[in-house]
Formats: C-alpha cells, structure tokens, sequence
C-alpha cells in the first residue's frame, strides 16, 4: 500500500477538507481589505486569512478532476500553489471578486499538474490538445446513446467543430484515453516469459544492405574521382564549386573568380555535367548501377 492510501494519510485529507469547508465566508469589503493589505503591506496574517478562506475553492475544483485517477490530496496541494499565485497577483483595484479571479488559477495548477502526470507520455501540448483532453469525455457522453463503442466520423466532426481542433486530433485523443500506460518490460500472458518490447520491429538498416550501401559508395567515388580528371581545369573548378560542396558557389561570384560572364559559368557547367554522366554512365557495369549513377547525379 502506498503512503497516500495509508489510514492516517486519508483522515488527514478528510480533516483537511472539513476545516476548509468550516472556514468563515469573506465579504466583499473585507476580502478587498485583506488583498489591499497584502499587496500594499505585505502582512502575512492578511494573506493567510485570505488563502485559507478560499481553501473551500481548491476542495471544490478538486473534486471536478477525481475521475483523472489522480490523489486527490496531490490535486488539493497544486490548486493551493494556483490559489497563492493568485493571491500573489491580485490587484485589489480591479472590480472583481478574488474567488473569480483565482478560480482560474486554481482550475490552471490542477490542469497542468494532470497533464504531466496523467500519463508517462506527454499529452496536451498545445492549448488545442489541451481544450479536447479535458472536454472530450464531457462532449463524448453528451454524443453517445450507450450503444456504440466507438464514436463515428460524425460525432468526431461534431467535437472537433465545438471544439475547433482537426478530426484527427479527436481520433487521436479518443484511442489515447481508451489506452493505458504499459511497460515494454511487462510479459505478454501470465505463463509465459515473453516481453512486449521482444516483438517490437528494428527499423535499422540491416548488416546486407548496411555493407552493400557502403561497397556501393565507394564505387561511385572512385568512378566520380575518374571522371572528374577527364575535365579541363575550368571544368574541374564549377563542378567542384557547384556540385561537391555543401553550400554551392553562385555562377556571379564563379563568374568573377574566373573571369567570365555568369551565363558562361552555366554554358560550361552544362556541358561539364553532361561529360561527367556520360563518363559515369561508361563505367556502370549494369543498368543497377546505371540507376544508382542516376539518383547520385540528381
């Protein structure tokens, strides 16, 4: 049994929530006192009397997220963090009532706290994912009769309109909450030894097409070597400019170091390649390689 679930553990939540729910309601007068002191004087006893005022609030926020599976003394904790933030940032002079304001700061720490430990893969990146992850089981059983399963392409269509995400991104978070966290490590059947991640497919290239790959490199380096010595020295200096550095030269700046036109520069490339493939294409010594000149040359 884990300490959260241990006797003394839950009469201290139950305590906890009691004194909470006892705790005297705030005026308007005096809960703008309270925020005026803290804000303006820094006086503690001010701020405490405010917060746990509001204690009732987290409870209550609390017990709209239980279904998540979460401890509930954890979610408690979090929405008093959200309820000091708010606390922290309240400005007394704006005509709002501090439970409205942090009511949202509350509801935020809650969300977020879920959302890094509902599941050990991160869900709800965006404020979209985020919107559909904690609205999707509420707009999924306004849709359902009881009867199917599985939502339909109309249904999805009618949560992502509401909820103006992609239907994709519904079908996506349906198949996420339907699922559960599962080790690679845990075995397929009681009886037997074998393990989830023994049948996972290795997407690596394999040994045979790692060494073709590269035999086959090799051969078209030495072809190209021999090939390029076939080229006069202008020749030589565009392909190489050109074609064999990971950030090309300009035909105006080779224009310029050799003294020519840029539409020459292109004229003598043009003609280069064309050399140069008909060199490659001599050397291959069936049409496979002829392909992989092809596909090195594009």
């Amino acid at each position: 049994m884990s300490q959260i679930d241990t006797p003394e553990t839950q009469r201290a939540n139950r305590k906890f929530i009691r004194d909470a729910m006892n705790a005297p309601l705030l005026t308007r007068e005096h809960e703008l006192d309270l925020a005026r002191r803290w804000r303006h004087d820094g006086n503690e006893d001010a701020l405490h009397e405010l917060v746990t005022s509001y204690t009732r609030l987290v409870v209550s926020t609390a017990s709209r997220f239980k279904h998540y599976g979460l401890p509930a003394g954890d979610l408690v904790q979090e929405g008093i963090v959200g309820l000091m933030q708010a606390a922290a940032r309240f400005e007394p002079e704006r005509d709002v009532r501090f439970s409205t304001y942090a009511a949202w700061w509350i509801r935020s720490a809650m969300q977020d706290y879920i959302l890094r430990n509902w599941s050990v893969v991160r869900t709800g990146t965006t404020a979209a994912q985020k919107s559909l992850f904690f609205n999707f089981r509420r707009l999924r059983a306004k849709l359902e009769d009881g009867t199917k399963a599985h939502l339909d392409s109309v249904d999805r269509s009618q949560i992502a309109d509401e909820l103006r995400v992609n239907e994709s991104d519904v079908e996506a978070m349906e198949m996420r909450l339907a699922a559960s966290d599962q080790s690679l490590n845990a075995t397929i059947s009681v009886e037997g030894e074998d393990q989830w991640q023994d049948f996972l497919t290795d997407e690596r290239p394999s040994p045979e097409h790692t060494v073709s790959g590269t035999l086959d490199n090799a051969k078209v380096s030495a072809w190209l070597k021999e090939s390029l010595d076939e080229l006069n020295d202008r020749e030589q200096v565009i392909i190489r400019e050109r074609r064999l550095r990971d950030e090309s030269c300009t035909l105006e700046d080779l224009g310029k170091e050799l003294g020519i036109s840029k539409e020459r520069v292109r004229q003598i490339e043009h003609r280069a390649l064309q050399k140069l493939r008909a060199s490659l294409l001599r050397r291959a010594a069936d049409p496979a390689d002829a392909e992989l000149l092809t596909q090195s040359m594009s």
